[in-house]
């Protein structure tokens, strides 16, 4: 019984040939080429914060993101409490919250978009200046 396949072995790594591919000389190498990695929107919570990293544009285009008010301050470290839910978009900036009662932080940065939720009280620690459109609810 013949394969339908023969094996060709590469610098890096190995794959499968159909056999009416095979190379006519066995020192022959085929360079597999990367596949092409896309950045996905990923959303997760912790600690009671909502983060979504790198939202599509469609989504926030139908949010309204870009036409609400905007807020930036430097490198920082203060007190804060939401009275109302707060939903944000990182433009710029690097910032650890940690929420009252925990040990524990969330880590938001550029590209993500961020609910706070209404009545939590945290510390943000922000490393790189921040600039952020905001919505309150």
């Amino acid at each position: 019984m013949t394969s339908a396949f023969a094996f060709a072995a590469g610098t890096s790594s190995s794959f499968l040939l159909p056999t009416t591919h095979k190379p006519k000389h066995s020192n022959l190498r085929y360079p597999l080429t990367a596949p092409t990695i896309r950045s996905e929107s990923m959303a997760t919570e912790k600690l009671g914060i909502k983060v979504e990293t790198n939202p599509s544009e469609s989504k926030l285009s139908q949010l309204g993101v870009h036409q609400w008010p905007k807020w930036g301050c430097p490198p920082s470290k203060f007190p804060w409490t939401y009275s109302s839910k707060e939903t944000c978009y990182l433009l710029e900036g690097k910032v650890k919250v940690y929420p009252d009662g925990s040990n524990d932080f969330v880590e938001i940065g550029a590209g993500d978009l961020v609910e706070f939720p209404k009545g939590m009280s945290c510390t943000w620690e922000v490393s790189a200046a921040v600039d952020k459109h905001y919505k309150f609810e």
